[in-house]
């Protein structure tokens, strides 16, 4: 509508000015004010941005709150804030008439780690004192709107599958792959954007099963393991965490995660999930909600609301998996740990839990880290195991059950490791450089980490010595499992105390593959194979019709695996994002 008038106010333009008709170079002249005003704000350049604009009253903003009016005040309200990062594209320019030209640009900025994306128009005018903007407006792209259309073109393609294409071509449309294919064989539509990923590999987002909104990543966060709410009160913890998400979602995305799943915290999870599924400034999260648990830590509650549900007898497991399902859990997770009860006890209540999970359509997730505890949670109908089997090593009848029911493992190596590592005062040079890429607010309370605890002492070397045996049982299974073709999937568990969201996903990727997996197979486990364990059918894979969540790397992540937790680039519901605005708080 705004283009029809000022086509309007051309024509009358051309009637009544005696300016000559010359559109080519107006539309040259228009452009270079245009890239001089960009190139301005990039530079953080007051002066030279302030020169692109009419200097009169006549000069019109146009905002969120309607029309403002006049260069002084918009020179006074300009202050000394400056985006950390301008991206433009698709700029057009149409010429109204002599002296008019009205342009528009797509952009994507970042103020203080906060990513926008839009459309801005510029009217240009030809004046005395030569070419200014004496009209600016900026429109942020709404909610569910799907981004535009893009090709990424040249770089190596990864299907997530086991599929590679050399020299691909990726068309993106309406926040899904549209078309896949080699150069030579796909042709690109004029009003695609080009992204140039020669060198680059392409790959699926990941998709982290096993993770914790309501866990801080520090020890503030599992008062039941160390307590500091002296310093650390955590009924204020959690309530940041509530008022905050997006310091996890901005992590998980920087490091590759383009989806997870929340595996049991408090009754918000499940609100803060919904809200991510069409965001692109978030992962695809679903949630569990609280969890169903044979025991409950005394610590892990606020007062108003909690992250456990005590399984007492059938009728109330049932009664609260229908609850979860009114109230929007993707899935049933239930924490089997044997403390104070048996397995003859629990039995009846982790059957009635799956059943009553198949009755609602709900996938159920089982927490189970001894073998007989896995073998009944699998029996049950257990879709996903959430952490590795560390007793003992299978057997030839679990192995079968697993391969019967189509059960999903996720081994879930290193999370103990962050444990350990708080417990005996090492913070790893790796650690603390991945505290770069995390929030502040989460940076600063592992800097607090009580450190310089003598590493010699008996009581630590018997950890180690614990925690290797462990591992070894663990990679134990892991190998036996996966050469029996059960699917295994990506999970960090992070939230715990030093398993960071987001930054984590490099160990525990690198854990997988030192445990017996080829790089191929653990690709597969954090693509495809972990879309399948969550039922998201249109993630993982890059495939025409799936989901435009995808990854763009500099190096290739078959010769080192960790490569897949530091993308260049990351796509996420058809919006490029480049890591270092992901990185920027």
């Amino acid at each position: 509508m705004l283009s029809f008038y000022l086509g309007l106010l051309g024509a009358a333009l051309t009637a009544f000015l005696p300016y000559p008709l010359d559109e080519a170079s107006d539309v040259e002249a228009a452009r270079a004010l245009f890239e001089r005003n960009l190139q301005a704000i990039r530079d953080q350049d007051r002066g030279a941005y302030l020169a692109c604009y009419l200097e009169s009253e006549r000069l019109v903003r146009v905002g969120p709150e309607g029309q403002e009016h006049g260069y002084v005040d918009f020179a006074a309200g300009l202050g000394d804030t400056w985006p950390d990062r301008l991206a433009s594209r698709d700029l057009e320019l149409t010429w109204l008439g002599p002296g008019l030209v009205f342009g528009t640009y797509r952009y994507h900025v970042v103020y203080g780690g906060e990513s926008t994306h839009g459309i801005s128009e510029r009217l240009f005018q030809h004046t005395d004192d030569g070419w200014r903007i004496a009209l600016t407006t900026a429109h942020p792209q709404p909610k569910g709107v799907a981004a535009p259309p893009l090709a990424l073109v040249g770089g190596t393609a990864l299907d997530g599958t086991g599929g590679v294409i050399e020299d691909a071509v990726v068309l993106i449309r309406d926040a899904r792959i549209e078309a896949i294919g080699p150069l030579e064989a796909t042709s690109i539509p004029v009003e695609y954007e080009v992204i140039d990923t020669s060198g680059h590999f392409l790959v699926p987002g990941m998709v982290d099963t096993h993770v914790h909104y309501s866990q801080t990543g520090w020890a503030d966060g599992r008062p039941d393991a160390y307590d500091v709410r002296d310093r650390f009160p955590y009924t204020e913890a959690m309530s940041q965490l509530e008022a905050h998400p997006e310091r996890f979602h901005r992590a998980f995305l920087a490091h590759g995660v383009t989806a997870a799943l929340d595996c049991g915290g408090y009754p918000w999870t499940r609100a803060m999930a919904q809200a991510t599924h069409a965001d692109p400034h978030s992962p695809h999260v679903l949630a569990a909600g609280p969890l169903l648990a044979s025991w409950v830590p005394s610590m892990l509650h606020v007062p108003d609301q909690s992250q456990f549900v005590l399984m007492t007898n059938e009728r109330d497991v049932r009664a609260t998996v229908a609850s979860h399902a009114a109230y929007g859990s993707d899935v049933i997770k239930v924490w089997l740990v044997l403390v104070d009860r048996s397995l003859d006890e629990l039995e009846p209540l982790i059957h009635a839990a799956g059943e009553a999970a198949r009755e609602h359509n709900l996938p159920l997730i089982v927490h189970a880290t001894q073998l007989e505890a896995a073998r009944l949670a699998v029996d049950a109908g257990a879709q996903l195991l959430v952490h590795s089997i560390e007793d003992t090593v299978v057997d030839d009848a679990f192995i079968e059950a697993c391969q019967e029911s189509g059960v999903f493992y996720c081994p879930t190596l290193t999370v103990s490791r962050g444990y350990h590592r708080y417990t005996d005062g090492r913070l790893p040079d790796e650690l603390l450089a991945s505290l770069e890429n995390v929030s502040p607010w989460i940076a600063e309370r592992v800097r607090a980490t009580p450190t310089g605890r003598p590493s010699h002492a008996p009581t630590a070397a018997l950890r180690e010595s614990a925690r290797a045996l462990q591992l070894h049982i663990m990679s134990q299974n892991l190998q036996r499992l996966a050469n029996a073709g059960i699917p295994v999937v990506l999970g960090t568990d992070a939230g715990n105390p030093l398993t960071l969201h987001g930054a984590s996903v490099a160990e525990e990727l690198q854990a997988m593959q030192n445990a017996g997996l080829t790089p191929d197979q653990v690709l597969t486990a954090a693509t495809s194979d972990a879309a399948r364990a969550l039922g998201l059918l249109d993630t993982g894979r890059l495939t025409p019709g799936s989901k435009a969540d995808l990854l763009v790397l500099d190096q290739d992540p078959r010769e080192d695996i960790a490569q897949l937790g530091k993308p260049t680039w990351i796509l996420r519901h058809g919006v490029l994002h480049a890591r270092q605005d992901l990185l920027t708080h």
